[in-house]
């Protein structure tokens, strides 16, 4: 599960790590720590440029919204529930298909969060039976402060009641790709609460390491089985954990002060 993260990378900073090509400045976004679904995000691809004689992949920092509608939607009303796309099936759900063997992007992030589940509540959704409910809320990055690199999916939709020259005649969404959330140690664990970050939640973010960003990336490659092999989980012990306000629940909090490590899960809360 992925339904908030923090992204506050400035787009230069961006640039630098995936050796970005073309970014627009009229693109650039605020710095988010609450980044909910349907909202705007960056994304990292390998397109050709629109109108452009050569037709070699660039890399490129776009903006697009989160929740995926697929191009064949009469409408882009389900988009707010398609954030999250399973890593075991995105290659023959519907919704995904297309996009997984041709339309792939990397999400930078700092990192995520997510809400410690009980453990017969997770069975529960495990199951498909029950909603979690939210209580307290734990923030997961990479242990050494890299960039959190999510694997992702975008896909184009054309708004077929406004005329071609509209701007928002076509919409540009995204996905993240989730997997089992890792039983193996965290790099750094908090004090009090969950070791390993299935103790938190069962599915994570699909971290992609920089060693598989560009083959990724690579719009050539097309080969299903091939692309399955790229959403391997990252080698364990890269990630912390660590418990932040509650203030984060609410999407109209934003601001740094909800990367800021508690001492201990806040009173009232698991853990």
């Amino acid at each position: 599960m992925c339904g908030r993260y923090a992204a506050s990378r400035r787009p230069e900073d961006l640039a630098g790590i995936f050796e970005i090509e073309k970014w627009e400045p009229e693109e650039t976004l605020e710095p988010d720590y609450n980044v909910a679904p349907t909202k705007e995000v960056y994304a990292v691809l390998d397109r050709p440029l629109k109108d452009a004689d050569d037709p070699r992949p660039v890399r490129q920092l776009r903006t697009l919204r989160w929740g995926l509608v697929p191009s064949w939607s009469k409408t882009p009303e389900g988009g707010a529930r398609m954030i999250n796309a399973r890593a075991e099936t995105v290659h023959e759900k519907p919704s995904y298909r297309r996009a997984f063997t041709s339309r792939r992007c990397i999400l930078p992030a700092d990192g995520y969060y997510e809400w410690v589940t009980g453990t017969q509540e997770r069975e529960l959704e495990v199951e498909g039976k029950k909603k979690r409910p939210r209580k307290q809320p734990y923030f997961v990055t990479p242990a050494d402060g890299s960039v959190f690199a999510m694997a992702g999916l975008y896909e184009f939709w054309r708004d077929k009641t406004l005329p071609d020259d509209h701007p928002q005649a076509w919409w540009v969404t995204c996905s993240v790709i989730t997997t089992e959330a890792e039983t193996s140690p965290l790099a750094v664990a908090p004090a009090e609460g969950p070791r390993a970050l299935a103790d938190i939640h069962p599915r994570m973010p699909l971290m992609l390491t920089p060693d598989r960003w560009d083959a990724w990336l690579d719009p050539s490659r097309t080969d299903a089985d091939g692309l399955r092999d790229l959403l391997a989980p990252p080698p364990a012990g890269l990630m912390r954990a660590y418990p932040v306000t509650t203030a984060v629940s609410n999407v109209r909090n934003n601001g740094p002060e909800l990367l800021k490590e508690l001492e201990g899960p806040e009173e009232g809360t698991l853990f």
